[in-house]
């Protein structure tokens, strides 16, 4: 339910604060006074009005503008809430969406609860709070799909569990398609190079490749026996430090041998030494192990250039086989393990038929799930020929007749139907499709029962109607009045009108003026409270200032007579 809206330099409106309650409310007032502006408004809010419609919302002269709504919590909100991670707070919900002029560039940004979210997020959230039908939405009857979706929209929460079937089997189907394209096209593409291929497999196959580190090692090696003369001076330099003794010297390991002997002595002679001689001891062995294994490594050190040469013309190999693929080592390896594959005999038709397997399972989960939506939007399609047809006929419209046509379609997302709605008014005429042979005002009509019966499937939604009751007479605009009050029992509604039938029969009645003020012209909204004001709103509508409008607006707000 919309509580509360609040608009700031919109349109002809500086500041407007205004607050709404359930059932049937009506906005009334002169054409161009801005009753539309209202509903504008709320369109731009949740999502419309993009580029030069924004640049045309904002007052002239204004840099900012904002528009919020308030909406009362339903389950459905909470839940859509809980999914995009957002907290909900009071029982409200806030949606605002602010305006801004800078240089000639015009911005906007969307906040809920405080919190900016995206356009494609108010989009989602649109269909929970509002249903929007306005002058000239007879043009969404040639979108396409737009038809389809309405049926969809009539059918119940278990065809929507069968729409998200058929959204994701079809979504797998093209999936598992697409790679059996590619793989299709990647295996004519290699057939047709196949000597080229044979070609590459015995190059990588005769550089005898398994380490994809091999050039890091081949590298270290190279290094290493490139500067073997200086390495081996290092480890001699070294031994003969630790072991042998520089210049006379006793070596490092005599030095801790004779701290070992003095510290056995010490020991003898005060226990407490005795920690002192193991860490003596212990260094005396690392240093030990230390001129060992400097002792191998320089047995292993070999500076012959022959082995030299080996390493370098395997390096220079390795490098021209990267050069000549544009591959590193490592996706050489696993190019060389595919060319393997590809080459072996039958091991690319496996490959392909594999692919081909998966598609075709995936074909026939489509088939089956789109089928199973067919055979519901079949019982749809009756059931809303039915309830369109009881609710068209007190319109005036006692010979209606209407069928929803099925046909088969491509399968897409959607399914494989494509939906047309046939309408005829006329005895004798046969049905044709609903845009093509529909008055402006059968077409008012139409949509109205069409709301009503979608209305079923999303109860928590207010639905708001811009003049759906042009171009009917009275008596019809009566009929519609009703069922505007009957949709009102169980929802919010609200209705922009010129006729005073249906604006008699609301529950709450605002109208809209236009006023000149120091040159200025602004829109003002008021609500009319008492039956005094509602009466000269109801005569104005009815044809004027005069006593016959007067008395017709009375007996419209007249309490009905009870008979005993």
């Amino acid at each position: 339910m919309l509580t509360g809206l609040s608009l700031e330099n919109i349109a002809l409106i500086e500041r407007l604060e205004l607050t709404f309650e359930p059932g049937f409310t009506v906005l009334t007032g002169e054409t161009g006074a801005g009753k539309s502006i209202l509903l504008d408004a709320l369109d731009a809010l949740l999502g419309g009005a993009q580029g030069a419609a924004a640049s045309r919302l904002l007052r002239r002269g204004c840099e900012r503008g904002r528009i919020e709504a308030s909406f009362r919590l339903t389950p459905p909100l909470l839940a859509w809430l809980a999914a995009q991670q957002l907290d909900a707070e009071d029982d409200d919900l806030l949606l605002s969406r602010d305006w801004r002029l800078l240089q000639g560039r015009l911005s906007s940004r969307h906040r809920l609860n405080g919190v900016v979210i995206s356009r494609s997020q108010v989009l989602e959230l649109r269909p929970l709070l509002l249903d929007l039908t306005v002058q000239g939405q007879s043009q969404q009857l040639a979108r396409p799909g737009q038809q389809r979706r309405w049926l969809d929209r009539s059918a119940g929460e278990g065809h929507q569990g069968l729409l998200e079937s058929a959204r994701q089997t079809f979504t797998a189907w093209k999936a598992a398609a697409a790679a059996l394209e590619r793989a299709a096209a990647e295996q004519a593409a290699f057939e047709r190079e196949r000597l080229q291929q044979e070609q590459w497999l015995e190059d990588l196959e005769a550089a005898a490749l398994d380490d994809p580190l091999e050039r890091q090692r081949l590298q270290a090696d190279q290094d290493r026996l490139a500067h073997g003369v200086r390495l081996q001076e290092g480890v001699t330099q070294l031994l003969g430090r630790l072991v042998e003794g520089a210049e006379a010297a006793p070596s490092v390991l005599d030095h801790l041998a004779a701290c070992d002997h003095e510290l056995q002595t010490m020991a003898g002679l005060d226990a407490s030494v005795d920690g002192l001689r193991q860490a003596c001891v212990a260094g005396l062995e690392t240093l030990q192990d230390l001129a060992r294994q400097l002792d191998r490594y320089g047995a292993a050190l070999d500076s012959d250039p022959e082995s030299l040469a080996g390493l370098q013309e395997r390096m220079a190999q390795l490098k021209a086989l990267e050069r000549r693929h544009g591959l590193d080592l490592a996706a050489l390896i696993a190019r060389r393990d595919q060319l393997r594959q590809q080459l072996l005999p039958g091991g690319a038709a496996a490959a392909l038929a594999a692919l081909e397997q998966r598609e075709i399972a995936d074909r026939q989960q489509r088939d089956q799930a789109h089928s199973a939506l067919s055979v519901s939007r079949a019982a749809a399609a009756r059931r809303l020929e039915e309830q369109l047809m009881q609710a068209l006929r007190p319109m005036g419209l006692a010979h209606v007749r209407f069928a929803v046509q099925l046909q088969a379609a491509p399968a897409s997302e959607e399914g494989s139907d494509a939906v047309r709605f046939l309408f005829t008014a006329n005895p004798g005429q046969p049905l044709a499709p609903l845009a093509e042979v529909a008055s402006g005002g059968e077409m008012s009509r139409f949509l109205l029962a069409l709301k009503t019966c979608l209305a079923a499937a999303d109860p928590h939604v207010t639905l708001l109607f811009d003049e759906i009751d042009s171009g009917v007479s009275g008596r019809i605009s009566g009929a519609m009045a009703a069922l505007l009050k009957q949709l009102a029992a169980t929802r919010q509604v609200f209705c922009v009108t010129h006729q005073p039938l249906v604006a008699a029969a609301a529950d709450h009645h605002f109208k809209v003026s236009k006023q000149v003020q120091d040159g200025d012209t602004r829109t003002r909204v008021s609500q009319l409270r008492d039956t005094r004001a509602r009466q000269a709103e109801l005569a104005e509508l009815a044809g004027g200032d005069s006593g016959e409008a007067h008395s017709y607006a009375a007996s419209l707000l007249a309490p009905p007579r009870i008979s005993v």
